[in-house]
């Protein structure tokens, strides 16, 4: 109808897309009885899932209404619409809004939130001209949201996401409940171990060391209403030397932080997170969709 109002006299030629025939030959997954991973090996590891097993697993759908975005029109998908959440520098912050302006993420950084408004994080999205939002209103920050004017705001941006990278206030539980299996939070130790209140940044490193731990590595996980007990999505081991000190472990993992975090959001906005029966969470494989990581 649109185009008749405006091109009433114009015909439009049809668009003929060529059909190219290919072939491909995937070779079957051999797993053996025994696998030992090197600790420096920091890849994925693929497994492939067997009926029926297979068959108890099912396509996570995004349950946030509204929140449409733009077209990617070279895969036909939607970029999905982000909020990130920080409390500090924003490295994983900058890491991600990086690869989106790359294209590696099918997604967009439309607001940041922060319990601090002079972070270098916040500070960053001001030069970068994304909007910041204030989290929670406090008696020194009398500008900051209440827990329903903060779900109301990220409806009004039509996020699909909300990504935790170094924000330490636990959530209200109206934003865990208007986002569902939508909000991701990233914690350098390998959870379980290492987590919970009053472990986060360099608290964690100085507790892995001081243990005598062997490895390390960040965990990505979806957020509940408690500190780091949401389910794991992803993990990335790291080794932790004899003689390491706290502040060279945190530089190890950070780095790997840095890889994970852009690898699952890639993930999540390309919608190849699913969910076992159980309630775990894994990643689909790209390339091939009987695969998880």
């Amino acid at each position: 109808m649109m185009l008749s109002g405006f091109c009433s006299n114009t015909k439009i030629p049809s668009i003929h897309i060529a059909k190219i025939p290919f072939s491909a030959t995937l070779s079957p997954l051999t797993i053996p009885s025994t696998c030992s991973f090197p600790p420096q090996s920091h890849k994925w590891v693929s497994f492939r899932v067997s009926p029926p097993w297979s068959r108890k697993i099912r396509a996570c759908r995004n349950e946030v209404e509204g929140g449409s975005s733009g077209e990617d029109l070279s895969s036909g998908a939607k970029r999905k619409k982000l909020a990130v959440f920080v409390s500090g520098g924003g490295s994983n912050f900058r890491s991600i809004h990086e690869a989106s302006l790359q294209g590696s993420i099918l997604g967009d950084i439309v607001v940041l939130v922060t319990n601090k408004r002079g972070c270098g994080g916040a500070e960053f999205a001001r030069e970068k001209g994304i909007p910041v939002v204030l989290f929670p209103k406090t008696k020194d920050e009398s500008e900051g949201l209440s827990p329903v004017d903060l779900v109301a705001s990220l409806r009004g941006f039509e996020v699909d996401f909300v990504l935790l990278a170094g924000y330490l206030k636990l959530l209200p539980t109206e934003l865990i409940r208007a986002y569902p299996k939508s909000i991701l939070n990233i914690h350098p130790s390998l959870l379980p171990a290492f987590g919970g209140k009053g472990y986060y940044g360099m608290k964690v490193h100085k507790a892995v060391v001081a243990s005598g731990a062997r490895f390390s590595g960040p965990t990505i996980h979806f957020v509940d209403e408690h500190y780091d007990t949401g389910r794991i999505l992803a993990q990335r081991v790291v080794p932790v030397l004899p003689t390491d000190t706290p502040e060279e472990v945190a530089t190890r993992v950070l780095q790997e932080e840095h890889r994970l975090y852009v690898e699952v959001v890639e993930a999540m906005c390309e919608d190849r997170i699913v969910w076992r029966q159980d309630g775990v969470p894994l990643i689909q494989s790209k390339d091939s969709p009987n695969e998880y990581r």
